[in-house]
């Protein structure tokens, strides 16, 4: 049997994961930071979890959570995306781009093409076979979301998907000054 996770409400009325505030107080030794730990814990659950749900619908389909992530991407546009800018969009490294784009070229899902604004690169570009396998994969991708936002308005997924783009601009942010702050303590 699964672990289950059981979330209390505090006394306004927003859940918590006790479990989660109780390391977390540990961890830093008092209350003054707490809910910036907890939300940074919750956003780590949170994203634990629509991982999974994403990785068990793409597994089932041959295709791991990071190859889909591309697919999406390339289907997206109407021309080949370089795997620079495929990186910095999914926010991981050239050299694991170029490995997902490896795979997905030999199971004939992407190509690649010449770039004709710089005929020194190439771009990745999805196949006929590609899209096909991101049209069969919309509908099931479609009832998962669903599923996981559940119970949320409109509205508060719009401020959701703001909250963590905003958290993800500071981390943007902070990321060349990080070896500063761990040497000033």
């Amino acid at each position: 049997m699964k672990d289950v996770y059981i979330y209390e409400h505090d006394p306004a009325g927003f859940l918590y994961d006790p479990r989660a505030r109780a390391a977390m107080t540990q961890l830093i030794g008092g209350q003054d930071d707490l809910p910036a730990f907890e939300a940074g814990a919750a956003v780590r659950t949170a994203y634990h979890s629509v991982e999974r749900m994403r990785a068990h619908g793409a597994q089932g389909r041959g295709v791991s959570a990071g190859a889909l992530d591309l697919l999406v991407r390339l289907n997206a546009g109407d021309q080949g995306i370089s795997i620079g800018e495929l990186a910095r969009a999914a926010g991981v490294s050239s050299r694991n781009v170029t490995g997902l784009v490896d795979t997905l070229e030999r199971d004939g899902l992407v190509r690649r093409v010449p770039d004709p604004k710089d005929r020194r690169s190439v771009l990745a570009e999805i196949t006929p076979a590609g899209q096909a396998w991101v049209e069969a994969f919309r509908k099931p991708a479609q009832l998962a979301m669903q599923a996981m936002f559940q119970g949320f308005t409109r509205e508060e997924l719009v401020v959701f998907r703001d909250l963590c783009l905003r958290l993800a601009a500071n981390q943007h942010r902070l990321a060349d000054r990080l070896p500063q702050i761990g040497s000033q303590q």
